[in-house]
């Protein structure tokens, strides 16, 4: 066994999932570098949450994250996910009198799949790191991964280049990691012909439209080809709302944007066969919105998540559609198995020079988390299909809906943590033998 040897990690993006990783690090006596495109963060109004699976990997990760979600989501009335049918006509079709009809009730666990306002919550991630691990500005160009070599090399747009034993790209949907590792033909996203309107809305006028229960749970409202979400945050002060709409026609985006303007009219215009709450939650949006659309890695996924001394995780490797709620929590478990791989390599103090024994690293970690991240992209499309009355498998069956709905969240839910870490060290200990 040789000397301990400081593993050097270079951090693309400065995201929640790029934070969240380096924190996972730095508790393991890692210390990597952020290198953040942007000059700063802007706020973003919008929600976001995070399944009872996701918070035992932060728990095991580095449990201040896990505090510091705490800290700002908002507790729901009660632990209990609404699915309600939402829709301004009965199931076959036929013009309904409004009345809303519960169609699925599912139980989160105590205190499960909260939410909070982004910007907060990456606020207060933010503040943990040490000073000097994440640097602005520093928008990556190239990476060459020479397995002669001992680092691999970085090189940004400012003119700087960066030498590092590891790049883990966390860079979004949008990923240039991505593109770096698989070159010209590299997998890129693609329009689930699905667009949303996001809108943060004050308690009290929520209440007014949907009632205090409504208002203070998570509820989905599902319908023909739309459906909306909402969920209480900010202490309860007001309610998050995300109103997704089926669109059969290509998304047409300025300078390749994934967000067009659009009006509060055009949102009510979409939603006008829903009944009294959806109507009502909509009437509350403000008069100028962003039409949002949904993008994944469905159509175009990539093949692994790593190569040579290169990986991606969160949305740069497994961007899915957010109706299972579940794309950024699977990312955070994308953060503990890489963490824990690379502490125990940094504990085992290995003769073994870093630039060969990193690569078989990087290879369990995809082997460990591909199978599954794949699965949540396919699934993320089948359930908005379910939700809007589109999947051939369940329509409009209540009971069909449920068996096969259950099934799905548990799959993601009931994922044991523990042993996906056990896991991912047995493997770890083979390569080393």
């Amino acid at each position: 066994m040789g000397e301990k040897e400081d593993i050097e990690v270079a951090i693309i993006g400065g995201g929640i999932i790029g934070i969240i990783l380096a924190l996972g690090l730095l508790r393991r006596d890692i210390k990597p570098k952020i290198y953040e495109r942007a000059q700063g963060f802007s706020e973003i109004g919008a929600g976001i949450g995070f399944t009872v699976n996701a918070e035992r990997a932060m728990e095991s990760l580095e449990h201040r994250v896990l505090e510091s979600f705490r800290k700002v989501a908002t507790k729901n009335k009660d632990d209990w996910f609404r699915y309600i049918d939402a829709y301004g006509t009965d199931r076959n079709g036929q013009p309904g009198n409004g009345t809303e009809e519960l169609v699925a009730n599912l139980f989160l666990g105590e205190r499960g799949m909260e939410a909070c306002r982004r910007s907060d919550f990456h606020r207060l991630i933010l503040d943990l790191l040490p000073e000097g691990c994440l640097m602005y500005g520093k928008k990556l160009l190239s990476v060459q991964d020479d397995p002669s070599a001992d680092k691999v090399m970085m090189k940004f747009e400012d003119g700087s280049a960066e030498a590092c034993d590891i790049v883990i790209g966390c860079d979004g949907i949008k990923s240039t990691v991505r593109s770096v590792m698989f070159g010209p033909d590299a997998p890129q996203p693609s329009y689930t012909h699905k667009y949303g309107y996001r809108g943060l809305l004050p308690m009290d006028e929520a209440v007014k439209v949907v009632g205090e229960d409504k208002a203070n749970n998570r509820v989905m409202y599902m319908g023909a080809d739309a459906h909306v979400l909402s969920c209480p945050v900010a202490d309860g002060a007001m309610v998050n709302i995300a109103a997704f709409v089926t669109d059969p026609n290509p998304w047409v985006g300025e300078n390749g944007k994934m967000t067009s303007p659009a009006t509060k009219a055009d949102a009510v215009k979409a939603f006008a066969g829903f009944g009294p709450s959806v109507r009502g939650l909509i009437s509350l949006l403000p008069e100028n919105l962003d039409r949002w659309a949904i993008f994944d890695l469905h159509d175009q996924p990539v093949s692994t998540f790593s190569r040579g001394r290169l990986c991606l995780a969160g949305d740069a490797a497994h961007a899915s559609a957010p109706y299972h709620g579940a794309g950024a929590g699977y990312g955070v478990e994308d953060c503990l198995v890489l963490a824990e791989l690379l502490a125990a390599l940094l504990n085992r103090g290995l003769s073994i020079p870093l630039k060969e024994i990193i690569p078989k690293i990087l290879a369990i970690y995809n082997e460990i988390r591909y199978d599954r991240c794949q699965a949540l992209v396919q699934s993320s499309r089948i359930v908005s299909e379910m939700y809007e009355w589109q999947h051939a498998e369940t329509r409009h069956d209540i009971q069909k809906f449920n068996v096969d709905f259950y099934a799905r969240q548990h799959r993601i839910w009931d994922v044991d943590i523990d042993a996906m870490v056990r896991s991912s060290l047995e493997s770890f200990e083979r390569i080393v033998q």
